[in-house]
């Protein structure tokens, strides 16, 4: 267990460092609809929503900038590409809240600002039920041209930050920010500077890239590395794999158990997640884990902490139903135990 006077001299490293980020950024909207409002479309017959508040927020990507900035961590340098839409204007200026330096932002006419808009059904006792959420998205591969100035983009940040977190949001191969090309791109940087941290986080496409430490949940790993599932030992070995294969330490999340830390060549190591009373909202756990793993790694923690402050981290955010929470220095403080 890492002790509250260590945790203290690690987060104070935190306004000290500037992070790079690569991947997709999405606009999160939240539409608030109270359940004691009913009004009827003389068009339709059905109900029309009445929506009371409007929330937006960064999303995807975005959900790490938030517990990034929400921790404390000085510069954040967000490498991605949205529409040049009304959307976009939205994503940009909610941006502006965060210590983001918004020129790598590339807006392309031609592509839709991904969003994910949440309605949400609040009860008059403050509790919210969420309706089906409408997504808005380019449902094909950035052009060559659009790929070409993202990879330029990269390669600018690469030498300004002390480390960079790849999110690669998008299911579909080769349709979000992230693409084979961006994926080489990746690797030629990672050869120039090996000692600099790259975090590789990748919903669906875990097994394509050669280069920085993996970090996903068990199914992403059991995937990427083609294991059993249903095997006991089937996330350990598959982290393993990983962090043999890209010679990097890989942290695998197991959910209420904390998350597996891989290095090459090492047996796999556990380390234990925290327990979390009440109802949770799992929504963005990844994510919150991904930003104490990568700020503590470069304030100087060693691996095992990082690890213990990124299971801090998840523990306090998954306690924020209907909205992807984010934990401050102070609150980590506070939650570890005593």
């Amino acid at each position: 267990m890492i002790t509250a006077e260590r945790l203290k001299t690690i987060l104070a490293g935190f306004p000290h460092l500037t992070i790079g980020l690569v991947g997709d950024l999405f606009l999160d909207r939240y539409l608030e609809i109270p359940d004691d409002v009913c009004e009827m479309s003389i068009e339709t017959g059905l109900e029309a929503y009445q929506i009371a508040r409007v929330r937006n927020q960064p999303g995807a990507l975005g959900t790490v900038l938030n517990n990034l900035a929400a921790l404390g961590v000085g510069a954040l340098i967000p490498v991605t590409l949205i529409g040049d839409d009304g959307h976009g204007f939205d994503l940009l200026r909610a941006l502006r809240n965060l210590p983001v330096d918004p020129a790598l932002v590339i807006r392309d006419p031609d592509r839709l600002t991904p969003t994910y808009t949440k309605p949400l059904r609040i009860s008059r006792d403050g509790s919210c039920t969420e309706l089906n959420r409408l997504d808005v998205r380019v449902r094909a591969p950035l052009s060559e041209a659009a790929t070409q100035r993202i990879c330029e983009a990269m390669t600018e940040v690469w030498h300004r930050v002390d480390g960079l977190i790849v999110l690669d949001q998008i299911n579909e191969l080769n349709w979000g920010v992230v693409n084979d090309t961006v994926r080489a791109h990746l690797e030629t940087l990672s050869r120039q500077q090996p000692d600099k941290l790259m975090l590789i986080d990748s919903r669906a496409h875990l097994e394509r890239f050669r280069c920085g430490s993996p970090k996903g949940n068990e199914i992403e790993f059991t995937r990427a590395a083609k294991q059993d599932g249903g095997a006991s030992n089937a996330a350990e070995s598959a982290a393993s794999m990983l962090a043999n294969r890209n010679l990097a330490t890989a942290f695998c999340t197991v959910g209420a158990k904390g998350i597996l830390v891989a290095r090459p060549g090492k047996p796999v190591e556990t380390v234990p997640g925290f327990p979390v009373p009440g109802p949770v909202d799992i929504v963005g756990a990844g994510d919150s884990a991904t930003s104490g793993i990568v700020a503590s790694l470069l304030a100087g923690a060693s691996e095992t902490e990082a690890a213990t402050i990124g299971n801090l981290v998840a523990s306090i955010t998954v306690q924020v139903i209907g909205s992807t929470g984010t934990a401050t220095p102070d609150q980590v403080l506070k939650a570890l135990p005593q």
